[in-house]
């Protein structure tokens, strides 16, 4: 499968079957992760990998938009002590999402299923996750990847819309 395949392959995976995720594909989502492009080469990024059913049921408890079933989820996080420019901590969202989507795809290529649930910025849910997870006040969560292998099969997909594109300026 070549890259543009991948892309246009990712699909969020809602349906999950009961099998676990080897430690060795989690390392190879976390490595496309930290290959991601960061700001000012700042990589603020910091991952929280769960793979205990009774974590990741405290995550789904908290989490009313992710009630996934998957035998493993990552937490995706920004970490604003590695800030050392002011500019920088404007960035972090950008570079832990560069990340997000480098799992997302790099799971597909490894057979994976995965479905993303935002957390930040609501204060509700960054403070629930925060809790559960240990984090300190300077970790803070993005959002939640389920992971899993797919009870589901959904079709490669483009939206491509030209309505969306322009070229050189904007036009109405």
């Amino acid at each position: 499968m070549n890259t543009m395949d991948a892309i246009l392959a990712r699909r969020s995976i809602r349906r999950y079957l009961d099998k676990e995720v080897e430690k060795e594909k989690l390392n190879l989502l976390l490595e496309a992760a930290m290959a991601a492009p960061s700001a000012m080469n700042i990589k603020p990024w910091e991952f929280v990998v769960i793979k205990d059913p009774e974590n990741l049921t405290k995550i789904r408890s908290v989490s009313p938009l992710g009630k996934y079933v998957t035998p493993a989820a990552i937490v995706v996080c920004g970490n604003t002590s590695f800030f050392k420019h002011p500019m920088a901590s404007r960035f972090w969202v950008q570079d832990a999402c560069a990340a997000t989507q480098n799992i997302l795809i790099a799971a597909v290529e490894l057979g994976l299923g995965t479905v993303w649930v935002g957390i930040h910025p609501i204060k509700i849910f960054t403070d629930r996750i925060s809790n559960i997870l240990n984090l300190p006040k300077t970790v803070l969560p993005l959002n939640i990847i389920f992971i899993g292998y797919s009870a589901e099969v959904k079709p490669a997909r483009t939206q491509f819309n030209a309505d969306r594109v322009h070229w050189e300026t904007y036009q109405s």
